[in-house]
């Protein structure tokens, strides 16, 4: 298996809904099933597929850190990894741009989270959930 054809297919596959959520403020709900739908969906088939049919060889697990790092070391759990980063990674933005919708939190506020959000995940996550009550408090003191 050409792994380093799959990561740059998985790669792009990711890049067509993080775009989506890019332009999700002239196409909400074509983001919304882009982003927060398709590609997790296309990205989740093939993560599933590598777990099945190209499971990793070399032991290790989840129990110790010395067996994470053990089953990472085999291409086809890296290649797992990534895909099952790429995908909830992508989850957590559409859900970041459709919040921020509902909650009426403009746009260019929540830009930053997104790049924060594809590269370090949790801390995109938090960095939204900072804005998020930052704006509640404006709201409420201009009520």
């Amino acid at each position: 298996m050409d792994f380093e054809l799959l990561f740059s297919i998985a790669g792009l596959i990711a890049m067509a809904g993080w775009l989506a959520l890019l332009l999700s403020p002239w196409m909400p709900r074509w983001s919304d099933y882009i982003a927060g739908f398709l590609v997790p969906i296309v990205l989740s088939i093939g993560y599933t597929i590598l777990l099945i049919f190209f499971p990793a060889q070399n032991g290790g697990g989840f129990g110790s850190l010395a067996e994470v790092k053990q089953l990472f070391s085999s291409s086809s759990a890296m290649m797992a990894g990534w895909v099952h980063f790429l995908a909830f990674d992508l989850v957590v933005g559409a859900w970041i741009c459709r919040s921020a919708r509902q909650q009426e939190i403009r746009f260019w506020m929540i830009v930053p989270c997104l790049p924060v959000t594809f590269l370090f995940g949790p801390a995109g996550f938090l960095m939204f959930t900072a804005i998020c009550g930052l704006h509640m408090r404006f709201m409420r003191a201009t009520q």
